[in-house]
């Protein structure tokens, strides 16, 4: 691995265990064994470095619970099941991921002074909606954009809730099948006022 790798991986390290503002050009260095120099030479500065990090770390939680999980088991294909796995695939992995999660909440508390990183996110956000359209409604972005456009809204406005829930409380925060009763509460009252 080069210095561009280490520092790249230093600062996820860091990112996770200090968060976004506590995080200094010294931390990395140290984390990464590499030197301050390597910081603008390859990235431009510490924030384009840990803004990258932060996309980095983002999409690698993306992945390990994404369709399938890090094993790549199969999805079931009926909606309401297909659902419900892919919710229990993400709640398993929220005492793992608690720092990723921290660290999104920080980010986004960030936005408002930092242009910079909210542009750094804007596509990666989109991206992400993508993967949660196929995740977990199985929809292919490609096949119907729209579809997949609006479901990704959806899904992504729903793991954030979940996710503070969690931080807030684990005790009280939603289960998998209670959020698929929970859809099919909201989807039934709806045809009952058809």
């Amino acid at each position: 691995m080069g210095h561009r790798e280490d520092l790249l991986e230093g600062a996820k390290r860091c990112l996770l265990e200090k968060g976004y503002a506590r995080t200094t050009a010294r931390d990395i260095v140290a984390a990464s064994g590499t030197n301050l120099a390597s910081i603008g030479y390859h990235y431009g500065s510490k924030e384009a470095l840990l803004n990258q990090a932060f996309l980095a770390v983002t999409e690698e939680w993306g992945d390990a619970v994404g369709p399938g999980g890090k094993e790549g088991a199969k999805l079931p294909s009926d909606p309401l099941e297909r659902f419900e796995k892919t919710w229990e695939q993400v709640i398993a992995s929220f005492d793992s991921s608690r720092p990723v999660w921290k660290l999104q909440l920080e980010v986004v508390s960030r936005l408002d002074e930092d242009e910079q990183l909210r542009d750094a996110i804007r596509g990666p956000q989109e991206e992400g909606r993508q993967g949660m359209a196929e995740g977990f409604g199985g929809l292919d972005p490609k096949a119907d954009p729209e579809k997949a456009r609006v479901a990704g809204l959806f899904y992504q406005a729903l793991v954030a809730g979940v996710m503070i829930q969690w931080l807030v409380d684990p005790d009280t925060a939603p289960s998998a099948k209670e959020l698929t009763d929970g859809l099919l509460a909201v989807l039934e009252d709806r045809s009952a006022q058809e």
